[in-house]
């Protein structure tokens, strides 16, 4: 998509003087390319999707940017241009939770413009549908794959995996700079970065690596405005302990209980003492109470396969799921159950499918694996 030229009214004197400096950011990201000569780094054009009727209706790229202190990571990305105005409107680098869920879960189900047909499903290749409530109609948005080992990311070594949240913000900071060496005309532009869930724990640290990096000057620049963050993770013992508050506000569990459980835990739900008893034996009860509530969405059905899955689910829960989510992909038709996991087990059927993997140019390392995660 052709980026919209604003017009001269449109141009106030911050802009014409961003537009005067453009030449010497150009002249430098030159020198930055030619500095990542060796990088292994690529990006594709996608037009056509399977699943998808016709051409794709907006600027979709994928590609691999290698990070890491040997360049032994390899960060797989989607980046769709904004509706409205590629060259002016907000980038977004969109991080997902997890830790180990794709950046193509945020793009299908959440922001994206894409989202999966689920009514017609009919038990071959699922079928994607635009999605009218795209926040890409008013920014330009970089869904990555991250840490290694999401999505279509990966390493070259068996060192490359070993990454941490404080590793993992810093691969993806090293990341954002170079996509921006290789995307000179959106270095100008306000930059945002979004995520959800666990996001909320590897965020901040990225952003503090961003702000670090102007300081001392680090190039690319970058137009940092801020960050959002949707249901984040912020702290293990603040979130343990709103859970229980939260339950008895929407009544998923009676006064009484609420209050024996302030009473005997002291309010402490996440640090329990394993040796008092009462408080232990409530914090059973509240857990058997809510143990047919679908947690993440507490007015819909639970249901097997309830949320994509990440990295660190344990052995035997995956077995399970992926059992469940096998047969119900087997049949002609989903069952009428309103469950959105259902959804969400298009992802591995449509992510899996080898022509989808070469439509994202998806490299044949990334094929070797049994099942790509989402």
């Amino acid at each position: 998509m052709a980026p919209a030229t604003p017009s001269q009214e449109e141009q106030s004197p911050k802009i014409l003087f961003n537009s005067r400096s453009s030449m010497s950011r150009m002249c430098f990201s030159i020198l930055l390319l030619l500095f990542f000569t060796g990088v292994a780094t690529s990006q594709s054009i996608v037009e056509t999707l399977p699943g998808f009727p016709g051409k794709l209706p907006f600027e979709l790229e994928t590609g691999y940017i290698s990070v890491g202190d040997m360049d032994d990571v390899q960060l797989f990305y989607y980046f769709i241009e904004s509706d409205r105005n590629p060259r002016m409107d907000p980038l977004v680098l969109w991080l997902t939770g997890g830790p180990g869920c794709s950046g193509f879960s945020a793009l299908v189900y959440e922001i994206g413009p894409l989202a999966f047909d689920v009514e017609g499903y009919d038990g071959i290749l699922p079928t994607l549908k635009l999605n009218p409530y795209s926040w890409t109609k008013v920014a330009s948005i970089i869904f990555i794959d991250a840490p290694v080992g999401a999505g279509f990311s990966y390493a070259e070594t068996p060192y490359g995996y070993n990454v941490s949240d404080t590793s993992s913000a810093a691969q993806t900071y090293q990341f954002l700079r170079k996509w921006l060496t290789f995307h000179p005309n959106f270095a100008g532009n306000p930059l945002y970065i979004g995520g959800d869930s666990y996001s909320g724990i590897v965020a901040p640290i990225l952003i503090k690596d961003i702000l670090h990096g102007l300081e001392v000057g680090l190039q690319p620049t970058m137009e940092l405005q801020g960050y959002l963050l949707g249901n984040p993770v912020t702290d293990y013992l603040i979130d343990d302990n709103s859970r229980i508050p939260y339950a008895h506000r929407v009544s998923l569990i009676s006064d009484g209980l609420y209050k024996a459980a302030k009473e005997t835990c002291n309010g402490d739900y996440g640090n329990v003492d394993i040796n008092n008893t009462l408080c232990v034996e409530t914090l059973q009860t509240i857990k058997m109470c809510l143990l047919q509530i679908n947690l993440a969405m507490i007015l819909e059905p639970q249901c097997a396969f309830s949320s994509p899955q990440t990295t660190e689910l344990q052995w035997d829960l995956r077995v399970q799921e992926n059992a469940t989510m096998n047969y119900l992909l087997s049949l002609s038709r989903l069952p009428e159950l309103p469950c959105r996991s259902f959804s969400y087990m298009l992802s591995y059927k449509w992510l899996n499918d080898i022509n989808v993997q070469n439509a994202l140019h998806v490299r044949p390392v990334c094929r070797l694996r049994e099942n790509v995660i989402i």
